[in-house]
């Protein structure tokens, strides 16, 4: 039997992180301004969740936090390990910090150096792998084995959904009329909790996921019912790091099946251009991974239910420095 996150759970999740996970603000994009930078003027109202306002630049403290502040005294001091493309992991080193506990993440070789270096800044140890989600997972498993940690999912797990589910229950309170809501989805832990607290908390919202089409296992396991997984070759092409993961976690994919409208491919470049939007008409600051959800709203809207508000995640702001230069000169020179 299935084990669905519950409001009340993800309602506990909210009182559990507060205090160390920032509720995050909901800004409105100007239409003004998405004129000025020549992007794409939907028909409806765009908001964007800052969740690039964490303490870490992302969405992950919500997850790890809830998780690790129940387990007991003795795993806490036997220490934790996680698997992470990046976020997760700094989620993670910066829960263990505040609980006192060592932490051990596993990382990628590929893994934007800005993510690693906040890890250890975090004062966690890092063990690089190869590419593939599914070497990171082992490695863990085999470290967790051999030294007695508690592994902390990134996201195939109730407490990790529940607390990502709190991102979406905030939007639901600051947004009173919101029509839908676009998450970005790579493992499902985001996607899966925002659904299932605004499904629950109002059931005629939608939800939609967005991802890159080089990576849409996502997408074809919702369309096809069937949970599949893509080789890494496939996933790792994207400029996405942090939606690389090759299949949806089973827990996650129930969710996603049960709570989700639809979800939105979208093309490298639609990726590229959302941040130059987001970089040219706010003061936020989008890592690819972050952007899809912009990109779904912007350059997918035909594929969305009508709609008068939509709020899309911006799931993290941890953006390499050389690709914001990059792009800040593409927005300067007009090439935006």
């Amino acid at each position: 039997m299935s084990q669905f996150v519950t409001l009340d759970e993800i309602r506990a999740a909210q009182r559990r992180i507060a205090g160390t996970a920032m509720r995050t603000p909901l800004y409105r994009v100007s239409r003004a301004r998405l004129r000025m930078a020549r992007a794409p003027e939907p028909a409806f109202d765009l908001y964007i969740k800052a969740e690039s306002e964490q303490p870490i630049g992302s969405f992950k403290l919500r997850g790890a936090y809830n998780m690790m502040s129940q387990l007991t005294h003795d795993a806490l001091r036997h220490g934790v390990i996680t698997y992470s493309s990046g976020n997760h992991g700094q989620g993670v080193a910066y829960a263990a910090r505040a609980l006192g506990a060592k932490a051990v993440i596993v990382v990628p070789e590929n893994a934007p150096a800005v993510k690693k270096a906040a890890t250890r800044e975090l004062g966690a140890e890092i063990v690089e792998v190869g590419p593939a989600s599914s070497e990171r997972r082992a490695k863990a498993e085999e470290l967790a084995a051999k030294c007695g940690y508690t592994i902390v999912p990134p996201y195939d797990d109730p407490a990790i959904i529940a607390g990502q589910g709190t991102c979406g229950l905030e939007i639901i309170e600051q947004l009173p009329g919101v029509d839908i809501v676009i998450a970005p989805v790579s493992g499902g832990g985001l996607l899966g909790g925002v659904a299932a607290a605004v499904k629950q908390a109002a059931p005629h919202v939608k939800v939609w996921g967005a991802e890159p089409a080089l990576a849409a296992d996502a997408k074809e396991s919702f369309e096809t019912k069937t949970l599949v997984e893509w080789p890494a070759d496939k996933t790792t092409r994207t400029i996405g790091d942090g939606l690389r993961t090759q299949s949806l976690g089973t827990l996650n994919f129930e969710h996603v099946v049960r709570y989700v409208d639809g979800i939105a491919a979208v093309e490298e470049e639609e990726i590229l251009a959302a941040m130059r939007v987001m970089l040219a008409t706010t003061t936020l600051t989008p890592e690819p991974s972050g952007a899809v959800s912009l990109a779904a709203a912007l350059f997918h809207s035909a594929e969305l239910p009508k709609a008068s508000k939509v709020a899309v995640v911006l799931s993290g702001g941890n953006l390499e420095p050389g690709l914001k230069t990059e792009l800040d000169r593409a927005i300067v020179t007009g090439n935006g």
